[in-house]
């Protein structure tokens, strides 16, 4: 299998006023142009989004808003980001953050949904809740609502040889206890994993 190089990424800056600033990712060389194109459009969309719903969110003039990003992984052609959106409403209390996050397979050239990363005849979402509400018992994690389970359409992000599931404030814990996140190895999951995914590259020793 031949080396697959990390993708060359650029940060852009976006800002309205001293207290309003977006820095966001592009990719700047790829063979494949078109799905180069399709993977800045698909931040550029997923940025948007952000700001869309916290202008949307409370019916209050937006004093600051910061938004930044982390590159999660970004080797074996499995590149994934999280995108945060910190926004400060007038007189509120405190300010609000939310987190997304894009997964791409640059070897199959698409956007990754959580589906995508598990056999088509497993159970991943129950493989994946039981391993969470095991790690909320042992972390001894405060809810303010019963776990029942992760979403077909959970979010998560991929970070070497680990998928982190995570549920935005207020979600599932109090605002005081930050985002739930999920780490979980691949290898508790090798049995459901699609070997010719993005994880399946990932678990690989060579």
């Amino acid at each position: 299998m031949p080396i697959a190089l990390p993708v060359t990424i650029y940060s852009y800056t976006v800002t309205d006023g001293p207290n309003k600033k977006i820095i966001y990712p592009q990719i700047i060389y790829m063979q494949n142009e078109i799905f180069k194109r399709e993977i800045n459009q698909a931040i550029v969309e997923k940025n948007q989004e952000l700001i869309d719903q916290q202008i949307d969110q409370i019916p209050s003039n937006v004093e600051e808003m910061i938004g930044t990003y982390d590159i999660k992984n970004n080797q074996r052609q499995v590149l994934s980001f999280a995108f945060s959106n910190y926004t400060y409403y007038h007189q509120a209390a405190h300010g609000l953050t939310i987190i997304k996050s894009l997964t791409f397979d640059l070897e199959k050239e698409n956007t990754c949904e959580l589906k995508d990363l598990f056999k088509t005849d497993s159970d991943y979402i129950q493989k994946l809740s039981s391993l969470i509400e095991k790690q909320i018992k042992q972390r001894d994690i405060p809810l303010i609502n019963d776990f029942t389970g992760i979403t077909p359409n959970q979010d998560f992000y991929i970070a070497d040889k680990t998928i982190v599931i995570y549920f935005q404030l207020y979600e599932l814990t109090p605002y005081v206890f930050g985002f739930p996140m999920f780490p979980i190895s691949l290898y508790d999951i090798q049995d459901i994993i699609n070997e010719d995914g993005p994880l399946g590259r990932l678990m690989t020793n060579n």
